[in-house]
Order: structure tokens, then sequence, then C-alpha cells
């Protein structure tokens, strides 16, 4: 609907580690705005404090000043008990419990809550893994015994399980070989429009970026420098912006047909 608020709303930010002559500023001054049903990527440099950024979208940390507002609350409530009903996060490597099976993985969140009878608790876990593409069979299998794409598929299972309105990917295809990217981009896209999610991801990988994103917003010089659609972005005139966008691997990745916009607000 017009005039809906956005699902994350940054203003003001800064976030300085250390005190005195020691201190290092990695945002300062940083606005950031995600409307519901977006997927936007976030790309800048080592040090520009992209997973920093997730960290108070979270409400893991603090910024030092300025304000994060998720779902029309400020984030650090989301640090306490039930923040996984309102945001999901997948992290980079998976996370997943080594000594837990596939099925105690993806029930985590909903089990610790201690509401829910424990074969209802189950039930929910076992859509979840055929919502990622997985099968019963893979329900009892350890951490240990999956593949990398597999891994991944559970870790956002996991992240799926309470239902959350937004999700958080830290470079969701690290590590993963070309097709099994490919598929689990193609998963994310289908889970995104299935679900209405909302999603900020972090990337470097430009193939998953450029089949995902609905935007990017670039973090340079300790604030957001551009933002919007890949191609437009990639114009944006910025050292970093050449250095990412406009090498041999972003003149490829620029040819893949743009991800779908978010659907109208419209009623």
């Amino acid at each position: 609907m017009p005039g809906t608020s956005p699902v994350v709303d940054i203003r003001g930010l800064a976030t300085v580690f250390g005190k005195g002559d020691a201190a290092f500023t990695v945002h300062d001054d940083l606005q950031l705005a995600v409307d519901r049903g977006e997927i936007l990527s976030l790309v800048g440099g080592s040090g520009t404090g992209k997973t920093v950024l997730l960290r108070h979208i979270l409400g893991l940390t603090r910024p030092t000043r300025g304000s994060v507002t998720v779902l029309g609350r400020p984030a650090a409530e989301l640090g306490g008990e039930g923040a996984s009903s309102r945001v999901g996060m997948l992290f980079q490597q998976g996370a997943l419990f080594s000594a837990f099976s596939v099925l105690d993985n993806i029930a985590f969140a909903l089990r610790e809550l201690g509401t829910l009878p424990h074969a209802l608790v189950d039930a929910a876990a076992m859509v979840k893994l055929r919502l990622v593409g997985l099968k019963p069979e893979h329900a009892t299998r350890m951490p240990a015994d999956l593949s990398g794409g597999m891994v991944k598929r559970v870790a956002l299972a996991r992240a799926l399980i309470m239902d959350p309105p937004l999700l958080l990917l830290d470079e969701p295809t690290a590590g993963l070989d070309p097709n099994s990217s490919d598929e689990f981009c193609g998963l994310l896209r289908e889970l995104h429009a299935a679900l209405g999610l909302t999603v900020i991801m972090v990337t470097h990988d430009l193939d998953t970026l450029f089949a995902l994103s609905t935007r990017v917003a670039v973090l340079a010089d300790r604030h957001v420098i551009t933002s919007g659609t890949p191609q437009q972005v990639a114009r944006f005139d910025h050292p970093f912006v050449d250095h990412f966008f406009r090498g041999e691997r972003g003149r490829r990745a620029m040819a893949q047909p743009p991800a779908a916009a978010p659907a109208s607000k419209e009623a």
C-alpha cells in the first residue's frame, strides 16, 4: 500500500570501534531504507562494515550513533527472545550444530520456545525441509554427511522455521560450485516470491548479485555512496564500482537478465 514504512530503516548511523587515538570509524552518517519485497544486496570493499551492518539489523550489536528500525521496532529489541520470528539469518558457512541431526537443526529455534508439542515442532521442521528441496530421508542425517549445497539448504530451512518476513543472507553461495550456486539462487528466487520475503544479502559473487538483486547498495567512504538496480549502480563513478562491476567478471555478469522487481505495493 502507498506510504508503507520500510521494513528496515537506518538513519544517521555511525559505528566506531575503539577509543581515542585508536578509534576506527566504520560507518558515518549512513542512511539506508529497505522496502517490503526487495532483494537488496550490500557490496563494498573489505572493512566497509557490511557484516557489521547485518549485526546491527539483527540487534546483536548497537551502533555508536543513529537508529536502526526493523519492522517498525528498534533493532535492539530483536536481540532478545523471539527475534527469529521476525528476522531469519543464513550464515556464510551454514553454522549448523554439528551434534544435531538435520531435523533438529531446522527445528532448533521453534523447539527453544518451548510452547509447542515435540511432534508439532518436528512436523513444522519437515515442512521447511521439503520447502528447501530436501527429502524426508535427509532428516536424520548429520551435518558432516551433507554436501555444501545441502548444508546451505538446511541452514535456509532453519532460518525460515519461524516464518520471518525478513531474511538476511551472508554470502549465500560462497563455497558452492557453479551448478549448485545456480540451483541455490533459483531456490531463493522461488521462496522470495512464494513467501513474500524481504531479503538483505551480502555477497561478493557477481553472478549471485545479478541473478537475485532488485537493488544494490554500495558501502564505501563510511556510508552508502549509491543504490539502484545492478545496471544503474554499475554506471556510478567511483573506484570501487569500477573495480567491482566493470572488470571482465562484471561485464559477463551484467549480461544476465535483471532480477524481477518486487511486487507492487498498491492494494
